[in-house]
């Protein structure tokens, strides 16, 4: 390759500038930022991801905290001051306990199994009249409504339980693995930014709904290995890029009468 010498380059301005980034050999490329370079046809080192199969088959909970939840737990550390009163939480009551602390004077927990002890109460969400009527200050809903085929339906009855000003947080995969286990069977839906922001539409004013994309492309590959946040820079997952959805969050407010 020749590399063309610093007059050229400044006779050719953006044009040669570009070309000479474009073409500089790895070793060079490679401190550049990512933004600016890419590894040439041939020249990528692909490195432990070179297999079919995933580091971890469990989203990374055998090695350590899921790169989903540190997006998950990011989001409920930051809307913590919403998760009080009464709230009610989906399986168990640990994101409330943990975000919610003092500020909890009730914790429910809804579960489809009866012989959950956790549970408080007992039902799917999907059926009208599981959940009390304008019960609920806080909703914690993470990573449930995926599994739930009429996801209008559950959204609906989330919506009737809150109290007026009352608040739903919830969390749903983008970019995932589906569950090699018992959630595999009911493992419905991936969503778009977009998508859960037209479905809370439906049941909240759109005024009072604020959702965001979490992930980048190198958080969605180690994510899809099923690698654990310890061991990735959390600088390179705090880089978000909306084309790479791993987690999509969304807060609705239900609007006081």
């Amino acid at each position: 390759m020749v590399v063309p010498s610093l007059g050229s380059l400044a006779r050719l301005g953006k044009k040669g500038l570009r070309w000479a980034i474009r073409n500089a050999p790895s070793s060079i490329g490679r401190q550049m930022p990512e933004r600016l370079w890419a590894p040439p046809l041939g020249a990528v080192k692909l490195g432990d991801f070179v297999r079919t199969s995933p580091i971890s088959t469990s989203f990374g909970f055998d090695r350590g905290n899921p790169i989903d939840r540190y997006y998950i737990e990011n989001f409920l550390s930051r809307n913590a001051g919403d998760i009080r009163g009464r709230v009610l939480e989906i399986g168990d009551n640990s994101y409330t306990v943990r975000f919610g602390g003092p500020r909890v004077d009730q914790s429910d927990v809804l579960h489809v199994d009866a012989g959950n002890p956790a549970a408080t109460i007992v039902g799917d969400l999907s059926q009208s009249g599981v959940l009390p009527p304008a019960a609920f200050d806080c909703i914690v809903l993470t990573q449930t409504l995926h599994l739930i085929f009429d996801m209008r339906k559950a959204l609906a009855e989330l919506a009737r339980s809150l109290k007026p000003g009352g608040t739903l947080l919830v969390t749903v995969p983008g970019i995932s693995p589906v569950d090699a286990g018992e959630w595999g069977y009911t493992w419905y839906w991936s969503l778009t930014q977009l998508a859960l922001g037209k479905l809370l539409a439906e049941y909240f004013d759109e005024k009072d709904v604020v959702t965001e994309t979490f992930g980048n492309v190198f958080a969605a590959g180690c994510f899809l290995q099923g690698l654990a946040t310890s061991e990735v820079p959390a600088s390179k997952l705090d880089i978000l890029d909306a084309s790479f959805p791993v987690i999509v969050t969304g807060k609705a407010v239900k609007r006081a009468l």
